[in-house]
């Protein structure tokens, strides 16, 4: 698909459930979200069948992500049956690493092409002060889990916001001792990320680079989205940074969302898109919702404006990340 501004669409994040078995601080209040109902939320065969007419339109990689998608029963069944529908080319999961230990084996049987890794410290007591509940030790049972499978690829998902020097060298170092790339992501002001300013690239990368050395940067494409990497001297990964803030990226944006109640969100801040739950179930056709989901893409935004002086228009997004889909 292409877009209004000459961008090819061809990435789809899916949010399967806006549950979530942590609360961290900087994207969910400590007592939670009030929970959409259960019928509310897209099932299973209306996921396979939009993503069904995604990929005709030109769709080829698939993201489940939350909330945290592994909460949601038989999250490998739906996995594997997307990996099966025609045009679709890469399946990968988004996931915090509490329940991954136990569906690893599943997740790898159905053929999933990759997991990233939401850990943002490696101190226990820094971990739980973060995401407010003690699951630290399940999350390292899950990557160790995750190693046993090579044919995964395997990314570490680091948000700095209040982490020591330590802290994040600790996690940075995951992609020396491990072949795994650790990326570092800037907080995005959506929701309570809005309260936390963050660190930015140039702040992490000043860290990295009094630790290890001048890193190399790496020219190959890996993965799909807007990361950029480095090769430190010594490493079996790589190290990425995500930098919407500083490093604004919006003209190379392949990808739009699917929220867990099945609305198409074309950019993160604006609550612009289409309702294809609604049309799903008034029983729109193939090529009724193809129609729509086109339309949507030639209103897609040019790009975000979080930080430019100007009203917030009444199409700014207002919900926290876990109910849009991280």
């Amino acid at each position: 698909m292409i877009d209004e501004y000459q961008r090819q669409i061809d990435y789809l994040r899916i949010s399967v459930t806006d549950r979530c078995n942590l609360r961290c601080q900087y994207c969910m209040p400590e007592e939670g979200v009030p929970l959409v109902n259960h019928d509310e939320i897209l099932r299973y065969q209306e996921i396979l069948r939009l993503v069904q007419v995604f990929a005709g339109l030109g769709i080829q990689k698939i993201k489940l992500t939350g909330g945290e998608p592994l909460v949601r029963r038989q999250l490998p069944d739906l996995a594997g049956e997307i990996r099966k529908i025609p045009g679709i080319h890469q399946v990968t999961l988004t996931t915090n690493g509490v329940l991954l230990k136990e569906q690893m084996r599943d997740l790898a049987k159905a053929g999933i092409d990759g997991i990233n890794l939401s850990l943002d410290t490696l101190d226990g007591e820094e971990y739980q002060r973060i995401t407010r509940r003690a699951e630290l030790s399940r999350v390292w049972e899950g990557f160790l889990e995750a190693l046993k499978y090579p044919q995964v690829t395997l990314k570490i998902n680091c948000v700095p916001m209040s982490q020591s020097r330590e802290s994040l060298l600790q996690v940075a170092r995951l992609s020396k001792d491990y072949p795994v790339h650790v990326r570092f992501i800037e907080m995005m002001p959506i929701g309570l990320g809005a309260d936390w300013e963050g660190y930015r690239e140039s702040k992490i990368y000043r860290i990295l680079r009094e630790a290890f050395g001048e890193g190399e940067p790496v020219k190959e494409t890996l993965g799909n989205g807007p990361a950029h990497y480095v090769q430190f001297d010594g490493f079996q990964g790589k190290i990425g940074f995500i930098s919407a803030v500083s490093h604004k990226f919006c003209d190379q944006c392949n990808r739009v969302r699917l929220t867990a109640q099945g609305y198409l969100k074309t950019c993160l801040q604006y609550d612009r898109g289409v309702d294809l739950r609604e049309l799903l179930r008034r029983g729109a056709t193939d090529r009724e919702l193809a129609e729509q989901i086109a339309q949507a893409l030639l209103e897609k935004p040019e790009g975000h404006a979080f930080y430019e002086k100007k009203e917030k228009g009444e199409d700014t997004e207002k919900k926290m990340m876990s109910q849009i889909g991280g």
